[in-house]
Parts: structure tokens; C-alpha cells; sequence
């Protein structure tokens, strides 16, 4: 059977033959050139009013096709479904889906832009990684309205913004993720294409609007679900004095992960009750409220070790802790819902930004301290082998 892929940017899955293409426009060796035109695919699908070379269909197992209106060359290759652009070597690289879930005022947009911007500085120098936007979308969405927003204005990252008020849309963030690897030629990269859908999370707050999401998650290869212990009973009254703390939601972590689970539940075979075999790292955020609370020797308090590898069992006590605080927070139903649903879960404790906030919600005067931020996406990329790690578990 034909393998199936995943477009990156509408995760509608097709085979690479399927792969479409599109007329660069350009004046081709019989002097023939293609229209630009309204593409009302893209319209329907993202919004998208401008005007593009037209679509046709070739063999998308081959990386260019000749147009068949005005003969030209071209090495666009598009969805066959959403029309988009997709990535160079789509389809002859690794793909991986990525859905970045969680409650409303979790921090997980604030996790998520750290997270790159660690990846694409101080953790890609010592895991010999490199990342970068794939579409000129990509570069300049995740620049000026993520990354400047917090490095340089120091300002909160907005909240992402409900796909059921976007006529359903949402717009994935896309990078070409590379490693360097050695080999008997020597040094050669390893690309992996990486497709964040940063869903919003009052998409996650009823089930009709959880609908809406279907496709993303249950054609993602991983899932990162970013929870805040401060909307935990439990936790709250634990937390250091001074913390922002969230404002009143009656849907808890628990609710939000509950819903997740039953519709990819729902989405996997009938036939037999199995566990969900997507891995999912479960992020509790804000952990720097609670350091105070943590012995020394804590794993939750020290960096992951630096030698270019992930290491399983730094990560696997990591995991064991949060776990024993899951019992003071009030969350041992959350627990048995990841052991009883899921067959590869971890658990995570991070800090986006090693301080609370100020009160009108500015990055504190010590400015960003990252802590750990990038241990989830690691953990889904040594299950992938995409990253090398080191241990077993």
C-alpha cells in the first residue's frame, strides 16, 4: 500500500503520488507564460485572495513536472487538498505533526515561541540542530508576532486566537528541523519537517468545538498538552507568594485532557478497546512557582545534562516527580487517565520564563530564564529517532 503523508499546513493526509503542482507563471521556452489567478481552493481553505500560477496534476513522486498549459518547468508542489506550498523534499524527508494543546491561559503560546527560539540557539548549538521556517509565512509570523514581541517589547504573547472564529481555520507554524549526523562519508544532515498547529484553548472547552480539531490531532505524530498546575485546586495554595495567578475557569486540566481523549478515543479502531498510541507529553508550565516547595536534589530543579544526547532516565525522574506532585495537587485523576488511555506518555515540568510575570503581565525585570522548556519536543523526537538519545525507557 501507498504510503499515506499529512499536509503540513491542513493535515489532510494523501499519498506522494497525489502531490499536485503549480505553474511558476514564468515565460517558458516556447514563449508561453501562465496567468496568475485566484485560487478558489486556497480562498475556501485559508483565506488566501491572491493570485497564483494554476494548479495541475502530474506524478508528485518526482520533484518537477512540466506545466501542461504553457509547457514551462516548475518544482512547486502543492496539497492536492488546501493547495498550499509544500516544503522542499516533502514527502522524501521525515514529516512530523506536532499539536500544541491546552487550556485557555496555560502558557502555552509563550512555551511554544521560547521553546523555538532555545531550539534555534543555545539547545540547537549543543544538540548539533539547526531549525528554521519553512514559507516565508512561517519566518515572519513566528518573528514579529511571537518572538519580537517577547524578547524585544517584552510583552505576554497574545493568546491564539479560536479556530471556530476563523471560519475553522487555523495556521500551523512550519520548520525544517536539522541534525547533523556522523556517518562512514562523513558529516551529512538529517531533515525533518516540523508542523506546530497551536490550537487555542477554548477549542478544547465543548465538544463541538473539539470537533473542529479532529483532523489536526488525530493525524499529528505527537501531541503536547501544555496544563497549568495554578488551575488545580491543589496547587494553588502551594504556589509562591506573589504568583499571577489565572483567572477563575470552571474547566480544569483534567476536563481539557478528558475531551482530548475521547475523540482520539473515538477516532481509533472500534474493533477492541487499545490505548491511543500517539505519544503525548503532558507539560505542566509555571513550575518556577513552585521550586520553593521542591527538596534539594529535586530533578524538578536542576538542567537536563548537556551532552548532545536526550537522556531517558534524567527525563523518566523528572516524570516520576511530577507525578508524586500530581497526588498534592489534586490531580491522581489525571494520572489514571494517561495510564489507562495512552500508551507512551511523559510527563514534563518546565518554566517558559523562570519568573512570574509582572502585573501587567511584562516579562520580569530579570528578563527570560528558560527552564527545561525544550525537553517535550525532544522526548517526541527521540521517539521518532530524529534526535539520538541516551538510555532506555
Amino acid at each position: 500500500m501507498a504510503r499515506n503523508f499529512a499536509c503540513p499546513y491542513c493535515y489532510e493526509t494523501f499519498t506522494a503520488r497525489e502531490i499536485q503542482f503549480r505553474c511558476n507563471t514564468r515565460l517558458s521556452r516556447s514563449g508561453r507564460r501562465c496567468k496568475a489567478e485566484r485560487d478558489q481552493v486556497r480562498v475556501d481553505r485559508l483565506g488566501d485572495r491572491g493570485e497564483v500560477g494554476p494548479v495541475f496534476t502530474a506524478d508528485g513522486r518526482k520533484p518537477a513536472s512540466d506545466c501542461p498549459q504553457c509547457g514551462g518547468e516548475t518544482i512547486y508542489r502543492v496539497c492536492p487538498v488546501c493547495h498550499s506550498l509544500l516544503p522542499v523534499q516533502f514527502g522524501m524527508v521525515d514529516n512530523r505533526l506536532i499539536a500544541m494543546v491546552g487550556a485557555r491561559n496555560s502558557g502555552k503560546t509563550v512555551l511554544m515561541t521560547v521553546l523555538l527560539h532555545e531550539l534555534m540557539n543555545r539547545v540547537g548549538e549543543n544538540f548539533r540542530v539547526s531549525l528554521m521556517g519553512s514559507d516565508e509565512s512561517t519566518m515572519t509570523r513566528f518573528g514579529v508576532d511571537y518572538e519580537d514581541k517577547l524578547y524585544e517589547r517584552r510583552q505576554m504573547v497574545l493568546g491564539t486566537q479560536s479556530a471556530a472564529g476563523r471560519d475553522n481555520r487555523v495556521d500551523p507554524l512550519v520548520f525544517r528541523f536539522g541534525r547533523i549526523q556522523d556517518g562512514l562519508l562523513g558529516p551529512r544532515s538529517q531533515p525533518t519537517v516540523l508542523s506546530f498547529f497551536d490550537t487555542a484553548g477554548e477549542d478544547f472547552y465543548s465538544r463541538e468545538s473539539v470537533e473542529l480539531n479532529t483532523r489536526y490531532l488525530s493525524n499529528a505524530d505527537g501531541i503536547i498538552v501544555v496544563l497549568d498546575p495554578l488551575q488545580m485546586r491543589g496547587a494553588q495554595e502551594l504556589a509562591l507568594a506573589g504568583t499571577v495567578m489565572p483567572e477563575a475557569d470552571s474547566n480544569t486540566p483534567q476536563q481539557v485532557l478528558s475531551r482530548i481523549t475521547s475523540m482520539l478515543l473515538a477516532r481509533s479502531s472500534g474493533r477492541r478497546a487499545v490505548r491511543i498510541k500517539t505519544p503525548i507529553a503532558v507539560v505542566f508550565s509555571k513550575m518556577d512557582a513552585f521550586w520553593h516547595q521542591l527538596p534539594d536534589g529535586s530533578p524538578l530543579r536542576v538542567h537536563p545534562p548537556q551532552h548532545g544526547r536526550f537522556d531517558v532516565a534524567d527525563s523518566l525522574d523528572a516524570h516520576e516527580e511530577v507525578r508524586d506532585l500530581l497526588k498534592q495537587w489534586d490531580g491522581v485523576s489525571l494520572d489514571q487517565t494517561l495510564e489507562n488511555n495512552y500508551a507512551r506518555y511523559r510527563y514534563f515540568g518546565v518554566s517558559a520564563l523562570g519568573r512570574t510575570p509582572t502585573p501587567d503581565l511584562k516579562v520580569a525585570s530579570t528578563g527570560i530564564q528558560p527552564y527545561r522548556v525544550t525537553d517535550p519536543l525532544l522526548w517526541l523526537l527521540s521517539e521518532f529517532g530524529s534526535v539520538p538519545k541516551q538510555g532506555r525507557g
